[in-house]
């Protein structure tokens, strides 16, 4: 292969506590393997944290770093990576650091649930952005005027933002096909054993008759209105006519492959979408309710403790998992 014309880029791998360690790998190796493949230098990378010191995982392995919040060159690209209990990472240092740096105009990416302290240091006003799905409710009630994506990847500017795990490496290997070509980029991901590299439009999720393991396009589009409509729940018989299907034959077809009724499947829904919210955010647990499609807190509260066996204010006391 030809030698790269383009100098070396240097990524600098800020680690914040409980930070996600499949998605800092999977960013991290298509560097190397880049670097492998070519024979040359394409890439350097460090490793910051607050402190200088090491930063913990959420699996609790330690990872000594290079560095805590100092002043990086101007072609280098930070790249924040995060995991559980954001709020708690995102710290007032941390903000000031990343703040501090968004000034100088150095490209600032996240990864995993770093979307998160990008959005509080206020560095995504404008851009388009996307986060691990499962803390996309939480997100959207602490920023709702951000543009927030389904997709697995964004790059708006000089802002990336990856929704955590292995889609880090589709990120990555995004950035290396721009800089050195796709031929490049598809080497890397044939080493990684990766044998489709996913672009910028491809969704997060599975798609709902994967998840469900039920391929049935009306149970499917109802699955998809009950999931698009938690704070104000449809009937039954709405669902069923917005199919073509009468309340009788959609209740057969719920009790058939998903051994429940559609309100059953609709309630655990909204339950769940209920336990996020009380563990990812400081709403309170009426506002809660009232965003999961309860009007009255006691039925709420009796609702969550028939499906998790504790209540709405005893899981607020728990630790939070965001």
């Amino acid at each position: 292969m030809a030698p790269f014309e383009s100098k070396t880029q240097t990524f600098v791998f800020l680690l914040t506590e409980n930070y996600s360690l499949m998605s800092y790998a999977c960013a991290v190796e298509p560097l190397r393997l880049a670097n492998w493949a070519t024979g040359q230098e394409l890439y350097r990378w460090r490793l910051s944290a607050d402190g200088g010191e090491f930063a913990e995982c959420s699996n609790g392995q330690r990872t000594l770093v290079d560095m805590g919040f100092e002043e990086i060159g101007r072609d280098e690209v930070l790249l924040i990576c995060s995991g559980t209990h954001v709020k708690n990472a995102t710290t007032r240092n941390l903000l000031h650091y990343i703040r501090r740096e968004a000034r100088r105009g150095i490209a600032i990416g996240g990864l995993c649930n770093a979307t998160y302290i990008m959005a509080r240091a206020g560095l995504l006003e404008g851009k388009r952005c996307t986060i691990h799905w499962d803390n996309r409710d939480s997100f959207l009630e602490d920023f709702p005027d951000i543009d927030l994506s389904h997709t697995i990847y964004t790059i708006d500017g000089n802002r990336y933002t990856s929704a955590g795990g292995s889609a880090s490496a589709d990120l990555m290997l995004k950035l290396i096909s721009d800089r050195h070509g796709p031929e490049l980029a598809n080497r890397v991901a044939d080493q990684m054993i990766y044998t489709t590299i996913r672009s910028d439009r491809d969704e997060q999720r599975l798609s709902i008759p994967t998840r469900i393991g039920v391929r049935h396009p009306k149970l499917a589009n109802v699955i998809r209105m009950m999931e698009e409509n938690i704070e104000e729940p449809v009937s039954p018989s709405l669902l069923a006519a917005d199919v073509g299907m009468s309340t009788r034959q959609l209740e057969r077809l719920f009790r058939r492959y998903l051994n429940r009724s559609p309100k059953r499947y609709y309630m655990e829904l909204r339950l769940q979408k209920a336990k996020n919210l009380l563990m990812q955010t400081d709403m309170t647990v009426i506002n809660v309710a009232l965003a999961c499609g309860f009007t009255s807190p006691s039925h709420f509260s009796k609702c969550y403790r028939a499906h998790f066996s504790t209540t709405p204010y005893r899981e607020r006391g728990t630790q939070a998992v965001v």
